[in-house]
């Protein structure tokens, strides 16, 4: 091992030491940004950088699992990003579709679809469908794949589908609106039963959501870094989780 590694060891050992077991985050959101740019940076084709940006995601469940986080939401595909060229959509699509059947060859992870399904080529859909219900026994790490979500979209569903349930048992308008609150509209989000998540973490240096969990986080702590996502690296996910564990948490009071 050259001496640069050597002292990139101790220093993300020196890392793992310091963190607190009690200070790990249950629920952590990620947005896996910057594949594109890293393809650029590479000289290579964008599908190269989707698909490193795919093995990343795997190696970055491994951390999760080595370090304890119970549950993950990951960023992988908005509704915006369904409007990108077919060029690059057609490609990115087959590596998620490859990324979900790794997912489940896993054996151990839960694999839950996070998005609106309907607005996806149907046999994503269905291999969404089917991973889910293939991993709803695995007692595992819980892994959320946003796909073909948005923010909004997420809220105005959730909206509709307390509204039809609420018409199905005779409701009026105003015992509606006299009852709604904002316990009621949780239960019906695409990660409804779910803790928000604690932290959310960006790659590739913006500093915005995107949509990414709107409701869900309105209490949690960000963290936003420079390296593009599939140059994350573990110590760049300790770094995260150091100072997660060093804020001090206030929910809005």
């Amino acid at each position: 091992m050259r001496f640069p590694g050597v002292v990139y060891a101790f220093y993300e050992r020196k890392l793992r030491r310091s963190l607190s077991q009690d200070r790990i985050p249950e629920h952590i959101g990620v947005m896996v940004d910057g594949n594109r740019r890293w393809a650029k940076l590479a000289g290579a084709p964008t599908a190269d950088g989707h698909q490193a940006g795919a093995d990343k995601i795997l190696e970055f469940l491994g951390w999760c699992q080595e370090l304890g986080v119970r549950r993950v939401t990951l960023y992988m595909l908005s509704t915006d990003n369904l409007n990108r060229n077919p060029d690059e959509l057609d490609p990115l699509l087959d590596i998620i579709g490859n990324t979900l059947d790794r997912l489940g060859e896993k054996g151990d992870l839960r694999v839950n679809a996070v998005g609106a399904l309907d607005i996806l080529p149907a046999n994503l859909a269905e291999k969404l469908n089917a991973l889910g219900a293939s991993t709803r026994g695995a007692d595992g790490l819980h892994v959320n794949v946003a796909i073909g979500y948005g923010g909004r979209r997420e809220i105005v569903d959730a909206v509709k589908e307390l509204l039809h349930d609420a018409a199905a048992h005779g409701k009026s308008i105003e015992e509606i609106t006299e009852g709604l609150c904002d316990t009621q509209i949780s239960e019906y989000l695409y990660t409804r039963g779910q803790p928000d998540p604690e932290l959310v973490i960006r790659t590739s240096g913006e500093q915005r959501l995107s949509g990414f969990l709107m409701w869900q986080s309105a209490y949690s702590e960000f963290y936003f870094c420079e390296a593009l996502w599939p140059d994350f690296r573990r110590v760049d996910f300790l770094r995260a989780l150091r100072d997660y564990a060093n804020r001090q948490r206030r929910f809005g009071s």
